[in-house]
Parts: structure tokens; C-alpha cells; sequence
């Protein structure tokens, strides 16, 4: 008896899709430092586009990621009150790498490692881990889940018209909804939804300008990855 896998194979092998979402998690963390310098730097940082089936594939895979980097903060934050500041391979550094203290700092630090190695396993590229444990932890400590947003754009890839989507971490750019207002001030709410409608519209715009400058990158840099997986 032959069994179904489940969820959305787009049209690869298991192999194949675990090395693409590999590679998309990484570039989507690595999009949180941006250097202006570098060529073809994206020019909106924590963000990429892709298709929508992709985007809902990825969005569980940098959750799972955040998490991770999340429960190591309290560990290594313990650890440092066991830390020293001396240079490594100084005499000063020898005598604490000797010391007690050395190994109460080795093993308060050990789980942190343990969730860095595991999130290492999962990415293979050490500055995506960095940006993951140093910055998205932090960003992120005081937030439950919902880490990014998937927001789907009206224009369609080039070529197979795919429906692509912006998937993005919030925090940034986020859009402050209005407050209900009671009934007895009517003509108020409705100037204040007005003015949200206004602020809405001048949103999407923006999101339309910034998505026209980078859907050409986005499209360019999918399909190098893809060239790489096969």
C-alpha cells in the first residue's frame, strides 16, 4: 500500500525542498543586517518575496528557529555573570579557564550551545545563526509566537504567473489599527476612519514602490538558489 506524503511537495523531492527552505530561511535572516555596500544588498531589511505556498512552507521553519534562539537567551544571559573579560590565551584567561569559575560558566552555558548547534543543524551558515541568536532573540523575548506576516501582492511572478507574497518579520513597518469608538461620536469615527483608509493607501503604496524595486532581485536570487539545490 502506497501512502501519501503530506503537505506541499511544489514539485521536488524531499532533498530538494529541505535544501530550498534551507536556503530561504537563511536568506531571509541574513536580510535583518543589511550592507548597503554589498552587491545586490536587499534594500528593505527582514523581508523576501516569493510564492504564496512557499512563503506558508517557510513562515513554521523561522518560527521553530526563533523559538530556539529564544529559550538559549536566559542561558547564556546566567552565564555571563561567570564570564571573564581577559583575552583569550592571556594569563589571566588561563587562570579562569582553570578555575571553579570557568566551570560554572561551562555548564550554565552548555544548553545555549546545545539550541545553537541545533539551529546550526538547520541552517549551516554560522552569520545566519549569529543574527538569529543575537538580534531576532532579543527583538522577539517579550513575544509569545507570530513572528512574521505573510502579505500576499498583486502582481504575479513573470514566466508561470505565480501568486507571490511578501514574507516578512514584524516589528517593522507594523500598522496601528484604530480603536472602536462608541456610538455617540459617530461623525468622529468615521473622520478617523477616513484618515486610516488615507493611511492605508499611502501604506500600500509604499509596500507597491518597494516591492517594484526588489521583486526583480527577489525573482533573480529565488532562482540562483534553485540553480544551486539542483
Amino acid at each position: 500500500m502506497r501512502h501519501r506524503m503530506r503537505g506541499r511537495k511544489l514539485g521536488r523531492n524531499s532533498s530538494h525542498r529541505k535544501a530550498m527552505f534551507k536556503n530561504m530561511a537563511v536568506s531571509l535572516i541574513k536580510t535583518v543586517r543589511i550592507d548597503e555596500e554589498a552587491e545586490n544588498a536587499p534594500k528593505v531589511s527582514g523581508r523576501i518575496i516569493t510564492t504564496v505556498q512557499k512563503a506558508k512552507e517557510l513562515r513554521p521553519i523561522i518560527e521553530k528557529l526563533i523559538t530556539l534562539a529564544k529559550k538559549a537567551k536566559p542561558h547564556s544571559e546566567n552565564a555571563a555573570q561567570y564570564a571573564t573579560s581577559a583575552e583569550k590565551n592571556s594569563s589571566e584567561w588561563k587562570t579562569w579557564r582553570e578555575s571553579e569559575q570557568w566551570n560554572q560558566w561551562n555548564q550554565a552555558l552548555a544548553p545555549a550551545l546545545s539550541y545553537r548547534r541545533r539551529a546550526f543543524a538547520e541552517l549551516r551558515d554560522n552569520e545566519a545563526v549569529d543574527i538569529l541568536f543575537d538580534e531576532l532573540a532579543e527583538r522577539f523575548e517579550e513575544r509569545t509566537g507570530g513572528y512574521t506576516r505573510i502579505v500576499r501582492l498583486a502582481t504575479v511572478r513573470l514566466g508561470d504567473a505565480g501568486v507571490q507574497a511578501i514574507i516578512e518579520f514584524v516589528g517593522e513597518r507594523d500598522r496601528v489599527k484604530p480603536k472602536k469608538r462608541s456610538a455617540s461620536l459617530d461623525s468622529e469615527t468615521s473622520t478617523e476612519e477616513s484618515e486610516a483608509a488615507t493611511e492605508e493607501e499611502a501604506a500600500a503604496e509604499e509596500v507597491a514602490e518597494e516591492t517594484a524595486e526588489t521583486e526583480a532581485e527577489a525573482t533573480d536570487s529565488e532562482e540562483s538558489e534553485e540553480t544551486k539545490e539542483g
